[in-house]
């Protein structure tokens, strides 16, 4: 960086008369002249400085390409075993920064009622009746017995009260069957509440089950909570799972799905579940709700995914991820709130992501012989809100679709990697695009934010809507549309015009709309 310097003199005064009161008066003047010429100088050189300085800033800021919420915890470590010398100003920074970015004690509403699962939806939507054989059961010996000894076909209804499950949880071998799936269900969300404070509640590894209407808790004590992992967890042969409408509260990984022995669980359904956490998760264990590895063809759609946030380990948790060398997951029309009520501290939570943080060559699908994390993999219709990291990143990720997603109160979108590649198309982001190691991206139609505009406080998406803290995302003015049409339904389930607005809905009241219902 150039140092600019200003230099300044005066010039002789020759003055004319009697030097005793003409020569005084030209030496005062010649004084205040001085002086104003070094004012001058000196307020000169006060903005040269801030100009240096603002450029200097803007320059590292570009090179940097982070925006300002990516800076608070690099800041924070750094104030660490300092003096109050060092500390105090990164502090103020730190101040600062999350003023200018982050919505002040973000969300200001409890998580919306018209996504999500809810009492009204009916049961049995993939059952064929004339396959069906109900065994009622009211007791949680009562629902080991009727599980051990299903058959397809059978549907397995929990009566009104509560479910105890402890120990190993309930391990589910016996398979059913593509035209006859083995149904355990209540008859209405919230008439059984399974209370599990074993490490996992449900462990499955045969085809054709499908879990409905469920309220399922974690109930470990908060000193405990790497004993409460898993409501559900699919592994192996665990084809055509389906997990709708179902209630999973305080687990680390409320849904976890791997190979084991060799075996897949592709094909899978997660939809129109409320995945989420009361409190921030204290714990090393990966907290990740929808936590899929080495599986592929599962569509993941209309979750409201909530509150999850980690306090112990690395204290990065995600929404929900998909990756391990998965190929053609669908995450699509999901709710995802990271931070949905002030939490204080909570670590870095990231929306959704096609590769998460990586995995090991032994639990790839291949082998770890593709250097892929996913393949043809998408990501659409979502909102994500309230992510102190990024709402959606893309790591080892090729051939991805990121299309019509509104991304508030986030980082925006990050791809990484030479073998990332993503078209992305229609966005709403409240936030960036940020392309890092050699990573390849198409962009269209997208309404993203500036970087500096960032740290100047400026957020233009946001005014787009009457009040983002309190997820009112009516239109404020018309909102921007895309040339290109889609034929898909937006995330209130509207219908899209020939040219649809660009983001994740075409009018916010049709989801209002179905509020309570």
């Amino acid at each position: 960086m150039r140092v600019l310097e200003a230099h300044s003199g005066a010039g002789k005064f020759i003055g004319i008369g009697a030097m005793s009161d003409d020569y005084g008066i030209a030496r005062r003047g010649r004084r205040r002249s001085s002086l104003r010429i070094w004012a001058w100088a000196a307020l000169a050189l006060v903005v040269l400085a801030a100009v240096a300085s603002a450029g200097g800033a803007a320059y590292i800021i570009q090179q940097q390409q982070r925006p300002p919420r990516e800076w608070v915890p690099y800041l924070l470590r750094r104030a660490q075993n300092n003096g109050a010398l060092i500390s105090w100003p990164i502090s103020a920074a730190v101040t600062l920064l999350e003023r200018a970015d982050r919505i002040p004690g973000g969300a200001t509403t409890l998580p919306p009622d018209w996504v999500g699962a809810r009492a009204g939806v009916a049961s049995g939507s993939d059952i064929n009746p004339s396959d069906t054989h109900q065994r009622l059961v009211g007791s949680a010996s009562a629902l080991y017995d009727a599980i051990n000894t299903a058959v397809p076909g059978d549907v397995i209804e929990l009566l009104p009260g509560h479910y105890r499950i402890e120990d190993r949880g309930i391990r589910i071998g016996r398979p059913g069957r593509k035209d006859a799936p083995i149904t355990v269900r209540a008859a209405r969300l919230g008439d059984a509440v399974i209370e599990s404070a074993a490490v996992e509640a449900i462990k499955i590894n045969v085809p054709d089950w499908h879990f409905e209407n469920l309220v399922m808790q974690g109930v470990c004590p908060p000193e405990n909570d790497s004993y409460c992992e898993h409501a559900f967890h699919v592994v192996g042969n665990a084809q055509r799972i389906v997990i709708r409408n179902n209630l999973l509260a305080d687990f680390n990984a409320q849904i976890k799905i791997n190979l084991e022995n060799g075996g897949l669980p592709d094909d899978g359904i997660i939809e129109g579940n409320t995945l989420t956490d009361t409190r921030p998760r204290s714990t090393p264990n990966p907290v990740t709700p929808i936590d899929l590895d080495a599986a592929s063809g599962w569509r993941m759609s209309r979750n409201l995914i909530s509150g999850f946030t980690k306090t112990g380990g690395n204290d990065v948790s995600y929404g929900a991820f998909a990756k391990a060398a998965g190929t053609d997951n669908v995450f699509e029309r999901n709710v995802v709130l990271c931070e949905n009520r002030p939490l204080g501290p909570t670590g870095h939570t990231i929306g959704l992501s096609l590769g998460g943080g990586g995995a090991g060559g032994a639990i790839n699908r291949d082998g770890g012989r593709s250097g892929l994390e996913q393949d043809n993999s998408r990501i659409s219709d979502n909102l994500i809100a309230f992510c102190s990291d990024v709402g959606i990143y893309l790591n080892k990720a090729a051939h991805s679709l990121i299309d019509h997603n509104t991304i508030i109160d986030t980082s925006g979108i990050e791809v990484r990697f030479p073998e990332s590649s993503a078209e992305i198309e229609g966005n709403i982001i409240d936030g960036i695009i940020q392309l890092r190691d050699g990573a390849t991206i198409r962009t269209e139609s997208n309404e993203t934010a500036s970087l500096l505009g960032l740290f100047l406080g400026l957020h233009p998406q946001r005014r787009l809507f009457f009040d983002v803290a309190r997820l009112d995302l009516t239109w404020s003015g018309s909102p921007p549309l895309d040339p290109k049409p889609d034929p898909r339904p937006d995330l209130c389930g509207a219908a899209r015009g020939p040219q649809p607005a660009i983001g994740a809905f075409e009018n916010f009241a049709v989801c209002l709309d179905h509020a309570g219902q």
